[in-house]
């Protein structure tokens, strides 16, 4: 029997979630995804300087399971800069503190734990259907009143209004 996978704990929302080579399309290009415990590792180590041993504890796993994390990170972060692909920053296995939906910065996920807004391990698609959203929700702009579906891992505040160009809200 193969032994459950356990999660990271992540003390960080990470609200941008997509990189790409300047002047390609995405479309013509290939994809690597780095999963949210993934981009954890690499900032731990990188952003906050800390030593593997002080990164694993935060993280709540062993210090090898840490080490290989960040090495498979940085695998994809190499090939991806070096071979001219995008980048995008979803999936995982991992919980944020508090377990009360807040997360860090208040919009967590809900019930504090996550396995990727909708990814689950063995799902290579980016969701339900390409377009689809699957949440319901919607984000509103204040100023016109206009709505659009809410894309889970997209803040609403960073999608602009398509008719007057404000910063939308949830609804």
């Amino acid at each position: 029997m193969v032994r459950p996978r356990k999660r990271r704990m992540i003390d960080f929302e990470h609200n941008i979630r997509h990189f790409k080579p300047s002047g390609a399309c995405l479309k013509d290009l290939e994809e690597i995804n780095i999963t949210i415990d993934e981009l954890e590792s690499f900032r731990l180590s990188y952003i906050e300087n800390l030593k593997q041993e002080a990164a694993a504890e935060k993280m709540q796993v062993h210090q090898s399971t840490y080490q290989r994390t960040l090495q498979r990170t940085l695998q994809k972060i190499a090939d991806a800069l070096v071979n001219g692909k995008s980048i995008r920053i979803e999936g995982g296995d991992y919980t944020m503190p508090g377990k009360d939906g807040t997360g860090p910065t208040g919009e967590g996920p809900v019930g504090g734990q996550n396995r990727g807004r909708g990814q689950r391990r063995g799902n290579s698609g980016r969701g339900k259907e390409a377009g689809s959203t699957g949440s319901g929700q919607k984000c509103r702009c204040p100023e016109c009143g206009y709505e659009q579906p809410h894309y889970p891992g997209v803040p609403c505040a960073q999608v602009n209004c398509p008719k007057c160009g404000k910063a939308m809200v949830r609804a």
